[in-house]
């Protein structure tokens, strides 16, 4: 097994546990025979893949909000947790210009919250906060940006990742690398994950599922931007990988990290729409480009992932087309209804595993 069992029987706390990622990240979990508890505000889309995968029955979880910082440090009282992932976040940027005072609440004042009840309770506790790629200043030039560049953003949902992260370093430097802190912290920093069970909302991949599956055309507002596609499995697997090095190796307190994919995997949405149509012919899409309703969104992103493998020894597994293939795998699944959905995350989570050790991957460890 992979992560050298570093979480089995852990009591592991994910917030943001019924998102995209938070639902991934439980299953793997699961798997590692970790003690997993979940704390979010609701189930924030319809379907889910927390409801469809049954975490509620296979977890504890708390429906609490990451505002109240009371409830923060309720939960972590009760769970006592050896690790925690922060993923509670609003993760839209479309949403964030139409509703900016609930994106900075969630992802600044959420963040804080995470941090304090972390100082208060003072729980010996390896702590990994997920933030975003987003949190860097995009000038949009062709290299990867490195965990030393600035921290900045143009839309309210850019802004509220370096905020977050400069609040993160507030508490580091000020409380958590002092001796008598119990609590160790890393940052993993990624974007533009694809995947089965996404549902969100203005997402290209769901976006286009959502339409195909009642033979609607999906509309397309940014066909020729370009984007670092990665598979949800990919920075999970980062995050796991940073938990565990983080627990071996106190120098890693504070330090942040980029999980992202090769250049190789850098395409355009029409070519990934493209892509997609191999395992859906009859979905279609059309350029809406030229439409009225746009707000700013970077046309290029990219991530310098070099210290991720210099200290954790982390690098992606999948290839372009291999990511589309298996999400597109999972969805079809899904809508056939011929598979229990936590029989098919579980099987994409092993396959993954399958392909690292084949391709001998230094941070899967041997079976």
């Amino acid at each position: 097994m992979s992560f050298n069992n570093i979480y089995k029987n852990k009591k592991i706390l994910v917030t943001g546990n019924t998102g995209f990622k938070g639902s991934w990240l439980t299953e793997w979990l699961l798997q590692l025979n970790a003690k997993v508890s979940g704390l979010s505000n609701g189930v924030p889309t319809n379907p889910s893949h927390f409801e469809t995968a049954n975490h509620k029955e296979r977890i504890r979880y708390y429906e609490k909000d990451i505002r109240n910082l009371q409830d923060m440090i309720t939960v972590l009282n009760d769970v006592k947790p050896d690790f925690i992932f922060h993923l509670a976040a609003q993760p839209l940027v479309r949403l964030s210009y139409e509703n900016p005072v609930l994106t900075m609440e969630t992802n600044i004042i959420g963040t804080m919250n995470v941090l304090e009840a972390l100082r208060v309770t003072n729980i010996k506790c390896n702590a990994i906060m997920i933030t975003s790629d987003k949190a860097y200043d995009n000038v949009e030039w062709v290299w990867g940006y490195r965990e030393t560049d600035h921290l900045g953003g143009k839309d309210p949902y850019s802004a509220s990742k370096g905020a977050a992260e400069l609040i993160i370093k507030t508490y580091v430097e000020s409380y958590f690398k002092k001796k008598d802190s119990n609590v160790r912290l890393a940052i993993g920093r990624a974007g533009n994950v694809i995947g089965g069970a996404d549902w969100a909302v203005d997402r290209i991949v769901p976006d286009a599922i959502k339409a195909w599956s009642v033979n609607r055309t999906v509309e397309i507002r940014s066909p020729n931007s370009t984007r670092p596609w990665q598979h949800v499995l990919e920075p999970l697997s980062g995050y796991l990988l940073l938990g565990q090095k983080l627990a071996e190796d106190g120098n890693l307190n504070g330090e942040p990290f980029n999980f992202g994919p090769t250049s190789e995997q850098n395409h355009s949405v029409a070519e990934l729409l493209i892509e997609m149509q191999k395992y859906w012919p009859q979905g279609e899409w059309i350029d809406m480009s030229h439409g009225a309703n746009k707000v700013h969104e970077a046309n290029l992103l990219k991530l310098n992932c070099d210290k991720a493998l210099h200290y954790l020894g982390w690098q992606p597994v999948m290839r372009f087309r291999e990511t589309v293939e298996m999400t597109m795998q999972w969805y079809s699944s899904f809508y056939k209804n011929d598979l229990k959905i936590e029989s098919v995350t579980a099987s994409q989570i092993m396959k993954y595993e399958d392909i690292a050790r084949e391709r001998n991957i230094c941070w899967m460890v041997k079976k």
